[in-house]
């Protein structure tokens, strides 16, 4: 499949590894400290009251969202329409897996979308997720969180019945989560995506083609 990498001697691989591993530490030193910056944002008061969203079980505040937990992360998962599917965001949304590790750590997760109630369920279905799937449909809950009809995640923290916006990010910003795209970034071949730096040869396709 396409062109292969350089072959070469066991002692030129682990230098050219170890020096690619400087580079790698240096990076997640860097992570590190924006991490550290993170924790220290400010945050902003955003109005709990203002939206019901539809669940399975019945209407639901923000509050509800962070079922009895401090903290809350949402996805929203953009609308596309009747029976239309971001392929982007499917494949995050099968890329959220065990909640129950982030629950231990008091953070709750929920998936929000304006697509209607019965269309989230139908795919879901269709997918198998289980993890809360919110409709925010006829809020501004996506608007007020500036996805302007794309995807986004947002960061909540609770003090009592006082919910405040802390974090948010979309674009790469969200891909840097995804624990497939991590794993192909180390594999030979990387995404095999168009937009990549790659070695000339090889295999590349568009994103979601």
């Amino acid at each position: 499949m396409g062109n292969q990498p350089e072959i070469v001697s066991a002692e030129k691989w682990k230098q050219e590894r170890d020096e690619l591993l400087i580079a790698e530490k240096e990076a997640t030193g860097l992570l590190d400290k924006i991490a550290a910056r993170r924790r220290r944002l400010p945050m902003v008061a955003f109005d709990n009251a203002r939206y019901r969203f539809d669940a399975p079980e019945g209407s639901k505040t923000l509050i509800d969202l962070f079922e009895g937990r401090p903290q809350l992360v949402t996805y929203q998962f953009m609308d596309n329409g009747p029976d239309e599917f971001c392929p982007g965001c499917t494949h995050f949304t099968n890329n959220v897996v065990d909640l129950s590790e982030l629950a231990d750590n008091d953070v709750s997760w929920s998936t929000v979308s304006n697509m209607p109630l019965d269309q989230i369920e139908k795919y879901k279905a269709q997918m198998g997720w289980s993890m809360p799937f919110v409709s925010s449909h006829g809020t501004t809950f996506a608007d007020d969180c500036g996805a302007n009809g794309g995807f986004m995640l947002s960061v909540f923290l609770r003090n009592g019945m006082d919910v405040f916006r802390t974090y948010a990010t979309t674009a790469r910003g969200v891909d840097r989560l995804l624990f497939v795209n991590n794993i192909l970034d180390l594999a030979p071949y990387g995404r095999q995506e168009d937009w990549e730096d790659s070695p000339s040869g090889w295999p590349q396709h568009p994103t979601y083609g």
